[in-house]
C-alpha cells in the first residue's frame, strides 16, 4: 500500500503518460477509504471524560451483561461485543470497582498497640500495611467503624462493651485507602449523642464519607450519592439497634434504624436522584453463625425487590456465604443483585481461641466490579472476588500487635518473617475452609449473565 500511495506524486522517469495519472489517482483514493474505515473500526473513539479521582475506560460493552469467571476472580466481562459498524467508533464503557469490608472494631489491645509513650500520640498504620494495595484499588472503599471515634471524652479509650478509639483510626483508614465508612451498627450510641457527632466530625475533617448516623433532620433526609468515573453509587446504612441505649428523644435522625417503610422510600430517592446503582449497608444477623438466617435472607431479598442492587451485611463477626440473587423487581422487571450476608471481623481482637472456635479472626475483601456503557447506561456488573484475610497478633517490643494479611498471597510468597512453618500450615486451611464456605451459595460455575443495576 505504501507504494502505491507513493507514485501518483512521484516524478516521471520518462516522457508523461496522462492515461496513467488518472487511474493511479484513483487507485489511491480508494485505498485511502479502505485504509480509513479498517482504522475507525479499530478506534475507540474519543477519550472518555473521568473524574477528578476516576478512571475511564473504552472497552467494547459485554454482550449480555458480565460474569464471575469460573476461579472466583473479577476478571473481564463475559461475552463478546459485536462490532460496530465500518466508520462508527465503538461504545465507550465506563468502569469502577467497589471494595467492601466487615467490621473495623478497636477493642483496648489494638488501642494501646498503636501508642507511643515517647510521643503520646497512637498511630494504626500497621493494621493495613499489607492490604493496602488490594483497598487502594478501589474507587469506593468500604468498611463498618464499629466505634465511636469520641476523642476527648472524659472517660477516654475504652473496649468491649462500649466503644471509643483514637481519632487517628480514621487517619490509618484513610491512608490505606477507605473513602467511605458506615457508621449505623450496635455501638453506634456507645459514647451517645457526643460521640455520634464527634466521630462524624473527625471523619469528615479527614474527608471521609460516613453513611447511616446524623448530626441533624435535614443531613439525614439526604441520599450519599458518591461519583466515581462518570458511574453514581448511592449508599443507605442501617442498623437492627444500638445494644439498649435508647436514642435521644426527639433525635431518630441520629441513628439510622432498619424499618422496611424508610428504607423502600429511601431506596426511591436514590432512584429518582439518578443513582445509577444501589447498595444498602444492613448491620444485622445473630452474632458468630455462620450461616444467615431466615430473616436475613428475606430481607436482602425484599430490599433487591424494591430495586437495590448490592447489600453489604455486617454484625455476625464471622463470614457467610454471599449470594448472587435473581429478583423480580416491584417495577415489574426482573434483574440480579449481590447479597453479601456477612463480611465478617476486618480488624479486630477477637480470634478462634476466644470464641470457641468461631473464625473471628477471617475476613474478606470484597470487590464488585461495575461498567456503564455511557453515556447513560446500561450499568452492568462485571465480577465478584472475595480475598480472605487473617488478623495476625504478634509480639513487638513486649506489646501486642495487629496487622490485617491477604491469605492467599502470603501462602504463595511465603517470606514472611513473623510467620512459622506452623503458621503457614494453619493458614492453609484457613484459606481453602474459607473459599469453600464463601462460595456455598454459588452454582458450580457462578455467573452474572446478564446481572445489571436496576435501570
Amino acid at each position: 500500500m505504501s507504494g502505491a500511495a507513493k507514485r501518483p506524486g512521484a516524478p516521471a522517469s520518462g516522457a508523461r503518460r496522462p492515461a496513467v495519472r488518472p487511474a493511479l489517482c484513483a487507485l489511491f483514493a480508494l485505498l485511502v477509504f479502505f485504509a480509513a474505515a479498517a482504522s475507525g473500526c479499530a478506534a475507540s473513539g474519543g477519550p472518555a471524560s473521568p473524574d477528578a479521582g476516576g478512571r475511564a475506560d473504552h472497552r467494547p460493552a459485554a454482550d449480555g451483561g458480565g460474569r464471575v469467571p469460573e476461579d472466583g476472580g473479577a476478571g473481564e466481562s463475559g461475552g463478546k461485543a459485536a462490532e460496530p459498524p465500518a466508520g462508527q467508533p465503538a461504545p465507550v464503557v465506563a468502569e469502577a470497582r467497589l471494595v467492601a469490608v466487615g467490621d473495623i472494631m478497636m477493642h483496648l489491645p489494638q488501642t494501646r498497640s498503636g501508642y507511643d509513650p515517647g510521643t503520646g500520640t497512637y498511630s494504626f498504620h500497621h493494621f493495613f500495611e499489607e492490604v493496602k494495595p488490594l483497598l487502594s484499588a478501589g474507587d469506593w472503599v468500604i468498611g463498618n467503624l464499629e466505634t465511636p471515634l469520641a476523642d476527648g471524652d472524659r472517660r477516654g479509650y475504652t473496649g468491649y462493651p462500649e466503644f471509643n478509639a483514637p481519632p487517628e483510626l480514621a487517619d490509618a483508614l484513610k491512608e490505606a485507602g477507605f473513602n467511605i465508612l458506615t457508621t449505623a451498627n450496635n455501638h453506634a450510641l456507645d459514647r451517645r449523642e457526643t460521640g455520634v457527632l464527634r466521630t462524624l466530625e473527625n471523619l469528615r475533617e479527614r474527608g471521609l464519607v460516613a453513611v447511616g448516623t446524623h448530626a441533624s433532620p435535614e443531613e439525614a433526609e439526604m441520599v450519599t450519592i458518591v461519583e466515581k468515573n462518570g458511574i453514581t453509587l448511592a449508599l443507605l446504612a442501617y442498623t437492627y439497634g444500638t445494644n439498649g441505649i435508647p436514642i435521644p428523644e426527639g433525635k431518630p435522625y441520629l441513628v439510622n434504624l432498619i424499618d422496611e417503610e424508610k428504607m423502600a422510600a429511601d431506596i426511591g430517592k436514590a432512584r429518582a436522584a439518578g443513582a445509577d446503582v444501589i447498595a444498602v449497608a444492613l448491620h444485622f444477623g445473630n452474632e458468630y453463625e455462620t450461616m444467615p438466617n431466615a430473616e436475613q435472607k428475606r430481607l436482602a431479598r425484599s430490599l433487591l425487590e424494591k430495586g437495590a442492587d448490592i447489600i453489604l451485611g455486617s454484625h455476625p463477626h464471622v463470614l457467610q456465604p454471599y449470594e448472587i440473587a435473581d429478583v423480580g423487581r416491584e417495577d415489574g422487571s426482573r434483574g440480579q443483585g449481590i447479597i453479601l450476608y456477612s463480611m465478617g471481623n476486618f480488624i479486630s481482637n477477637q480470634d478462634r481461641h476466644s470464641h470457641d472456635g468461631k473464625p473471628t479472626d477471617i475476613g474478606a475483601i470484597f470487590e464488585i466490579g461495575i461498567q456503564k456503557q455511557m453515556p447513560g447506561g446500561p450499568v452492568s456488573f462485571t465480577g465478584v472476588r472475595a480475598t480472605p484475610t487473617y488478623v495476625h497478633k504478634y509480639s513487638e517490643n513486649g506489646v501486642t500487635k495487629h496487622r490485617v494479611l491477604p491469605l492467599e498471597a502470603v501462602l504463595l510468597e511465603r517470606h514472611d518473617a513473623l510467620l512459622t512453618d506452623k503458621d503457614y500450615a494453619r493458614l492453609e486451611g484457613d484459606l481453602a475452609e474459607t473459599n469453600a464456605h464463601l462460595a456455598a451459595f454459588l452454582p458450580e460455575s457462578p455467573a452474572l449473565a446478564g446481572a445489571s443495576a436496576a435501570p
